[in-house]
């Protein structure tokens, strides 16, 4: 493992060394801190919250159907013959096994909204950042949240950042106050 990522560092750094002398420019841009700032995730996690809450009223009313047939069979256990006493809890178990197949649902239906409503966004970020690089003839550029580069010398490299705000119509401060604030520490 070792030796693979020494040989991945001598080839990015030979290809800057070589591709420096030939006037080849570089860039870099952190994806998941602009996919980030994007208002198209707001809009996705709203639709989101919405998936997710009915999720959990659903969950809410199974839990509350087993509460209630749960404290029943406690209150008039005593009272029921072993026949009516495995069905309720066969009941129970059933309630149970309903629960958690709709847990199991709910989380992947969860993972299936999120890959379908953030397909766009990804895309749109994507193309901008293509767009920007090749309008400003830049040769690659390193995504950040790929991964930290083992070296890399900003002063050869330019922050694709700024460009693809612009070309996305972002404030750039806007989106530095939202980083911001998603990583201040939370007060309790």
């Amino acid at each position: 493992m070792m030796k693979r990522i020494l040989k991945l560092t001598l080839i990015v750094a030979a290809t800057l060394v070589a591709s420096t002398a030939f006037g080849q420019k570089f860039a870099y841009i952190n994806s998941q801190e602009l996919i980030f700032t994007m208002p198209e995730v707001d809009s996705v996690n709203a639709k989101l919250a919405l998936v997710e809450k009915d999720w959990v009223e659903v969950l809410e009313t199974i839990q509350v159907e087993f509460n209630n047939k749960f404290n029943d069979y406690q209150k008039n256990s005593a009272t029921y013959t072993d026949a009516i006493r495995q069905m309720k809890e066969q009941e129970l178990t059933e309630i149970n096994q309903r629960y958690e197949q709709n847990q199991q649902l709910a989380s992947q239906d969860m993972q299936t909204q999120q890959a379908q409503l953030m397909q766009p966004v990804y895309e749109k970020a994507n193309n901008a950042i293509q767009k920007v690089a090749k309008a400003n003839g830049f040769a690659a550029v390193f995504d950040l949240s790929a991964g930290p580069m083992v070296y890399y010398d900003e002063t050869l490299m330019t922050n694709l950042m700024p460009l693809v705000y612009t070309e996305l119509g972002i404030d750039p401060a806007a989106a530095a106050a939202k980083i911001e604030a998603a990583n201040a520490p939370v007060a309790q």
